[in-house]
């Protein structure tokens, strides 16, 4: 039987992208597209290492997140979850699947495009916290 995180995340599993919403210091919240990957119960995204959510994510690691349309139109349930930014082997799943659900993008093209500006690819754990769904 799934636990709750794992319920709560299970419409996304086959979704492409998910609006996050990052918070300012100010409580302003900022919405922005990412790609996500859920293994059981929780999920990965990547960023870079300049990136302003992740950024707002060291400073406040509340968060929110709703599937979402590749331009980033929110298409379903809020869910509220804490993110986490990943270090040194916990990385290594969160890189393989991300490769693995999106071969081209993942696999090739983000981890190139960082590489060639000089970017740290960086990858973020989200877990849903309790009365996650909205």
């Amino acid at each position: 039987m799934m636990n709750h995180a794992a319920q709560i995340l299970e419409p996304f599993v086959k979704q492409w992208a998910i609006l996050l919403t990052t918070y300012k210091r100010d409580g302003t919240p900022v919405g922005t597209a990412v790609n996500i990957v859920v293994e059981g119960d929780h999920a990965y995204f990547r960023t870079w290492d300049t990136a302003w959510k992740l950024k707002r994510i060291r400073n406040n690691p509340e968060v929110e997140f709703v599937p979402c349309t590749p331009l980033g139109r929110p298409k379903g349930p809020t869910v509220r979850a804490s993110a986490r930014i990943l270090e040194g082997e916990e990385l290594a799943p969160a890189r393989r699947l991300l490769a693995r659900k999106y071969p081209l993008m993942h696999g090739i093209m983000v981890p190139l495009a960082h590489r060639l500006r000089g970017y740290t690819t960086m990858h973020i754990e989200l877990r849903p916290v309790q009365d996650a769904l909205q």
